[in-house]
Parts: structure tokens; C-alpha cells; sequence
């Protein structure tokens, strides 16, 4: 997570990146809670069904404050880049939507409907378990960027 002030134009034109504004809500420790905000450039996505940002106002995210340079109230820019977030979207959405519906075939030439129906969707526990567990190198490989908004 780098809580650096790059420049958010040469940062988002260089690596075409997913911007979203947000407040710092909480400080606590070495850690920000950051509030996001509507997001105007959703209504324009044709992924917002899938991403889930449109759906709610109220999104919270907890990042790491390793430069101790944000205060409360504060409004920031959470940046991450295009490529990173289309990865998300596959491991939370397709992956899991392909690892279903082959067990569902498979399981079909073994048992009845309803039961290969029950199997498909049991087979989503431990993968869901293994995203969970595996969170730490998540956050490593999706490097989200907090960047003070000089706008405001």
C-alpha cells in the first residue's frame, strides 16, 4: 500500500488507473479507515453492475497509514490501476461462477439435480474460505494508493 503523494494526473494517465473519492473517517494506530463517497464516473462503467460501488454510498476501507501524514475529515483519492481491478473482478466473480457451474456438470453424471444443484453451490465454501485466508497476499499483489486530493 503506498501512501505517497504522487502527482494524480501523471499517476492515472500513466497507468491508467480506477480512481474513487473518499474521507478519512478513522485513525487508529498505524491504520486509516477511509469512507468512499458516490462515485460519479460509475454511472458511466459498464462493469458498476459486477464491482458492487455503485450499488451502496456508504463503502469503508480499512489501509494501512505508514506515512502518518493523513487527519481526520481529510478527502483523499484511493487509486488502483485498471488491470488490478479487472483481477478482482475474475477471483470474486468468474473464477467462482466457472468453478460452479463445472462442478454442477460433473456432478450431474453422478447424481440427481437437486443434489448436483447442492454441490455446486457447497463447492463455493471452501474456495470463499481459501479467498479469505489468502487476504494478506491479496492486499499485496492489489496495491491501493491513497493520494491527498489537492482539490479540496
Amino acid at each position: 500500500m503506498n501512501m505517497k503523494e504522487p502527482d494524480i494526473h501523471s499517476l492515472t494517465t500513466k497507468y491508467h488507473s480506477i480512481r474513487h473519492t473518499g474521507t478519512i473517517s478513522n485513525i487508529s494506530g498505524n491504520t486509516i479507515t477511509v469512507s468512499l463517497s458516490d462515485n460519479i464516473n460509475c454511472s458511466g462503467c459498464s462493469s458498476k453492475s459486477a464491482c458492487g460501488m455503485a450499488e451502496t454510498a456508504s463503502k469503508q476501507i480499512v489501509l494501512p497509514n505508514q506515512e502518518n501524514s493523513f487527519n481526520i475529515n481529510e478527502t483523499v483519492e484511493l487509486v488502483l490501476e485498471k488491470n488490478m481491478g479487472l483481477k478482482a473482478v475474475i477471483w470474486a466473480y468468474i473464477f467462482p461462477f466457472i468453478l460452479m457451474l463445472t462442478s454442477l456438470f460433473v456432478s450431474l453424471a453422478f447424481f440427481s439435480e437437486p443434489v448436483s444443484g447442492l454441490i455446486a453451490l457447497l463447492v463455493l465454501i471452501p474456495y470463499y474460505t481459501m479467498l479469505y485466508f489468502s487476504k494478506n497476499i491479496f492486499q499485496r499483489v492489489f496495491k491501493l494508493s491513497v493520494i491527498k486530493n489537492k482539490s479540496a
